[in-house]
C-alpha cells in the first residue's frame, strides 16, 4: 500500500493523472471500436489494404476496427479530421497520399508530419500506366506518339488533386512532354470506374485499386512505374523496359494516429498493426500487389518514410518543373 501511494503521490507531483500511471504499467487495450480513417472512396488502394489489414488488428486488439472513408480533396479532408481528432487511440489514418499531397499542394490545412504519430506501415507498391480497352495504344510508345500528335484531346484520369496518382500523371506529362486534360476523381475506385467505362482514356492508378481490372481485361495495362517488373503483373513491362525510366512512382501506406496519442498506445497498436500486416502479407500481395517490408517498428522510423516522401515528391516534381497548385 506504501508503495502504491509513494508512486501515486509522483505522479501527481508531476502532474500525471492516476489512468497515465495505470497506463505505463501495464500494455493499453482499446475498450470500444477503433475508427480507421479512409481519405478516398471505397474501392481504391487505400480502402482495400486498410480493410485486409483491419481484418486480423481487430482479433488482436479485441475490438472492431471500423473504416471510415472519407473522400475529399485529394485526401486533405479525411487527413484534417484525423489530425484533429481526440489523441486516445480510436481515430486512425491510413493515406498514401500523405506524403504527396504537401509535395504538390500550396497550401495543406495539417502538418503531415508534425501533426501525426507513426503506427505502422503497410506495404509497398508501384503505380501502373493503364488504359481503356479500347484505346488504340497498347505500349508506352504508342501512347506518347498518340497524345503527342493530338494535345489536349485525351483524359487522364487521377484519384484527386494532391493524390499520388495525381504526381504519377503529372510526372509522366512532364518527362513526356505532352499535354492532356487531368480529370480528378474522389479516390482510386472512381477513377479506375471512369477507366473502364471510357470516361477517361489512360491513368496511372494504384496496383491495389486497379489490379482487378487489369486481371479482368477492364483496363489494359501498358507498364508498371517502377524498376522492375511486379510479381503481380508478371506480364507487364517495368517502366525502364517501357522506356521511361524517369517515371517511377511507388506508394507506401503508413497508418498514422494524432500526434499527442500518449506513448503506450502508440505501442499497443503498432504491435498490434504490424502483427496483422505480417499476418495479411499474403492476401495484401495477391488482392492488391501490396509487399510489406520489415523495419519500421518504431513510430520514428514510420515518421521518417514520410517525411523523406514528402522530400523526395517534391524534389521529383520540382525537378519536372511541375509547380505546387
Amino acid at each position: 500500500m506504501t508503495t502504491r501511494r509513494r508512486t501515486l503521490s509522483l505522479a501527481l507531483a508531476a502532474g500525471l493523472a492516476p489512468g497515465a500511471v495505470r497506463a505505463q504499467g501495464a500494455a493499453w487495450r482499446p475498450t470500444r471500436p477503433i475508427r480507421l480513417i479512409v481519405p478516398f472512396a471505397p474501392g481504391g488502394s487505400n480502402d482495400i489494404v486498410g480493410r485486409i489489414v483491419a481484418e486480423n488488428a481487430s482479433q488482436i486488439l479485441g475490438q472492431p476496427i471500423v473504416i471510415e472513408n472519407r473522400a475529399g480533396a485529394g485526401s486533405m479532408l479525411g487527413a484534417e479530421v484525423a489530425a484533429r481528432a481526440a489523441p486516445d487511440g480510436y481515430t486512425l489514418l491510413i493515406n498514401s497520399a500523405h506524403s504527396t499531397v504537401p509535395a504538390i499542394v500550396a497550401r495543406v490545412p495539417y502538418d503531415s508530419v508534425k501533426d501525426f504519430v507513426g503506427i505502422a506501415i503497410a506495404g509497398f507498391s508501384p503505380y501502373v500506366m493503364v488504359a481503356n480497352p479500347n484505346f488504340p495504344v497498347r505500349s508506352i510508345q504508342e501512347l506518347v506518339t498518340l497524345l503527342k500528335a493530338n494535345p489536349g484531346r485525351y483524359n487522364m484520369a487521377t484519384a484527386g488533386i494532391g493524390s499520388g496518382v495525381h504526381v504519377a500523371a503529372e510526372l509522366f506529362c512532364s518527362v513526356t512532354d505532352v499535354k492532356v486534360e487531368l480529370v480528378h476523381y474522389r479516390g482510386g475506385g472512381p477513377s479506375v470506374a471512369a477507366l473502364v467505362a471510357g470516361e477517361s482514356q489512360f491513368g496511372a492508378p494504384t496496383m491495389a485499386s486497379s489490379l482487378g481490372q487489369v486481371r479482368g481485361g477492364g483496363v489494359r495495362a501498358l507498364a508498371v512505374l517502377a524498376e522492375q517488373r511486379s510479381p503481380a503483373l508478371p506480364n507487364v513491362p517495368s517502366a525502364v523496359e517501357a522506356g521511361i525510366p524517369r517515371v517511377i512512382v511507388e506508394e507506401f501506406f503508413p497508418i498514422l494516429a494524432p500526434a499527442a496519442t500518449p506513448a503506450p498506445i502508440v505501442t499497443a497498436l503498432g504491435t498490434a498493426f504490424r502483427t496483422a500486416i505480417q499476418q495479411s502479407a499474403a492476401k495484401l500481395n495477391e488482392l492488391a500487389g501490396v509487399s510489406p517490408r520489415e523495419g519500421f517498428d518504431t513510430p520514428d522510423k514510420v515518421m521518417k518514410v514520410v517525411a523523406d516522401g514528402v522530400e523526395q515528391y517534391s524534389s521529383i516534381l520540382r525537378a519536372a518543373n511541375v509547380p505546387q497548385q
